[in-house]
């Protein structure tokens, strides 16, 4: 599978409901998908959706994904439903906003704020699963998560 956004979500679909416990048993679940991937790019994707390992009871390891906290906002709620899932959550440090995002939508993501909500956000920054929002002086946490839940329950 070439389409790499296809694939993380494939992986992380897979780990979410199998317990895999090496990259090797992973390789061949993909391959049964018709998810032809080296091992050096399984390798990397798992970097990637910051896969971690942890014991069973059974002595085993499991693959998991990292959970991620959604932090409620100090004024006003973030839903990020409105946005078909690929919104996590939001966080803040002072006036900046931190979005997560799923892997591969952070850039379309901070796309539809820059040119959605002009007047509140003068703009942002984007990885591949993290926004940064930096907001227009004198705009407040509270009217930051007002206009990303009308930027994205429009979408």
């Amino acid at each position: 599978m070439k389409n790499k956004r296809n694939r993380l979500q494939v992986i992380s679909d897979i780990l979410r409901t199998t317990v895999v416990g090496s990259q090797e048993e992973l390789l061949k679940i993909l391959t049964d998908k018709q998810c032809e991937v080296t091992q050096a790019t399984l390798s990397r994707d798992l970097k990637l959706l910051k896969v971690a390992k942890t014991p069973l009871s059974n002595g085993a390891y499991k693959y998991i994904l990292p959970s991620y906290n959604k932090p409620a906002a100090v004024e006003g709620t973030f839903s990020p439903l409105g946005s078909h899932g690929e919104l996590i959550s939001i966080e803040f440090s002072g006036q900046l906003g931190v979005i997560k995002t799923k892997p591969g939508y952070a850039g379309a993501i901070a796309w539809d704020i820059d040119n959605k909500a002009t007047d509140q956000i003068l703009g942002t920054i984007a990885g591949d699963d993290t926004v940064l929002v930096i907001p227009r002086e004198g705009i407040t946490r509270n009217e930051i998560i007002e206009v990303l839940n009308l930027t994205f329950s429009n979408s």
